[in-house]
């Protein structure tokens, strides 16, 4: 299980790539993928996925013969804090050197990307002229090597000044090359030879179709490119028990899902997998969770029968026996920071999946819903901890009650522990990440 962890942590470095490897585990699964603007003819015992915005994904099962009670639905998201790359990006300091014009991606630890290889991912739409009127097909890309980096100033050069606050117009703007005699970079040519490469990659290994066309800088309409740390995943500590990678938040709960999905057939639940953009951002997208995608989704499904009040009935009798873990790791206790702690839920490193409970719902976890995983981890012999924050510390939230403020259903937020949150580097419990592909396992089975 760690080799296909490390594997899936690889290859996911933007939300753009991370679907695009959901994807191809699917389909290598057997899943069809479906549509939104078209019609569809779900048959008893099919697996089928969809995707909108290229970085969010629902994948579900059909019961056989068996007509379905309601939803198994597990939730997590595909994006984590990053740099976005502004339009018309590079920049030059003094005619020597070449930089990008970047802004922060969500709630980050600016300090943690200094003196980092960087790489480029994310997406492209380029107009394709083989149509009689050209239509816009969007493109993955992944540079999947380091080009960039953001170099802290020496400390020689801050003595009067240590605590000098990060500017993120002036301080974050990642270092990309030199000049040649003033001359300015052309970027969309650079990220368009990138994208013919990885392409001409793909196809000779059999996992994208075969294309003469090569894509011109004057074909790039759009871009969604983000910057990335390139440091591999590697195993930690005495006894190995540790796993620390970039974007673990929460990489570790989509990889948990979709191997909990691919583990699973339907009986009288159906088993659903949410996997949304954006929440590092608020959700508020056409693709994030605080959209109509999985309120979609699940109509669609329910409307099997094709009359209009019986789907509506039907669509509200399997929502009223539901159940939505919203998956997105929790803070562990810190060894050097113990003070940051609520007094009594302190959840640490390979002690179990968290379930995180919250007075002011940002988390969805009730005193039902609580039980009711609780419940299901004692008879799967799964441990588990509990977390709150501080009283006087505010904490961050995450898609659960978005999710559920669309379709209501008892819910619960579980995560895996793990320190550095937010971080361009993460650390995370190696024998976690079994107990949550465990519960997840039970969970679409209960």
């Amino acid at each position: 299980m760690k080799e296909q962890c490390i594997s899936f942590l690889e290859k996911a470095v933007t939300a753009y790539q991370t679907i695009c490897e959901v994807k191809r585990q699917l389909t290598e699964a057997g899943y069809e993928e479906l549509c939104e603007t078209q019609s569809w003819k779900l048959k008893a015992g099919g697996r089928y996925f969809v995707v909108r915005g290229d970085s969010s994904l629902i994948a579900f099962q059909i019961p056989g013969e068996q007509e379905a009670k309601g939803y198994r639905i597990v939730c997590a998201h595909s994006d984590s804090p990053c740099f976005k790359i502004k339009e018309n990006p590079v920049m030059q300091t003094e005619q020597h050197y070449l930089k990008l014009n970047v802004e922060k991606y969500g709630g980050m630890i600016a300090e943690s990307w200094f003196d980092r290889p960087l790489s480029i991912a994310g997406r492209i739409v380029v107009c394709d002229h083989t149509g009689r009127e050209g239509k816009l097909v969007s493109i993955p890309v992944d540079l999947k090597k380091p080009v960039l980096i953001i170099p802290s100033l020496a400390i020689h050069m801050k003595r009067d000044n240590k605590e000098q606050p990060i500017n993120p117009q002036l301080h974050l703007l990642p270092l990309a090359g030199m000049c040649a005699d003033g001359e300015k970079t052309d970027f969309l040519q650079y990220i368009a030879d990138a994208a013919n490469k990885e392409r001409v990659a793909e196809s000779a290994m059999g996992n994208a179709e075969d294309t003469n066309q090569r894509i011109q800088k004057e074909d790039i309409l759009g871009m969604d490119l983000y910057v990335y740390a390139c440091d591999k995943p590697v195993i930690m500590g005495f006894s190995e028990e540790f796993l620390g990678a970039p974007r673990l938040d929460d990489l570790l709960c989509v990889y948990c899902g979709l191997s909990a999905m691919l583990q699973t057939k339907a009986e009288d639940m159906i088993p659903v997998l949410g996997i949304f953009d954006n929440e590092e951002v608020g959700s508020k997208t056409l693709q994030g969770a605080d959209s109509d995608f999985l309120h979609s989704i699940l109509s669609r499904i329910s409307g099997l029968s094709g009359d209009l009040t019986v789907s509506a009935e039907r669509y509200e009798r399997m929502r009223a026996e539901s159940f939505l873990l919203s998956a997105d790791n929790a803070h562990a206790l810190h060894p050097n920071y113990t003070d940051k702690a609520d007094p009594t839920n302190r959840p640490v490193l390979n002690g179990g999946i968290v379930l995180k409970y919250h007075a002011g719902q940002k988390y969805t976890t009730s005193g039902y819903s609580g039980a009711w995983v609780k419940r299901l981890c004692l008879q799967e012999e799964i441990p588990f901890q509990t977390y709150h924050n501080r009283s006087d510390i505010a904490g961050g939230s995450t898609l659960g009650n978005i999710a559920t403020s669309h379709i209501s259903m008892p819910a619960a937020d579980v995560g895996l522990p793990q320190l550095a949150m937010h971080s361009a580097f993460e650390t995370a419990g190696v024998r976690d990440i079994a107990d949550m592909c465990r519960l997840m396992e039970a969970f679409y089975r209960a």
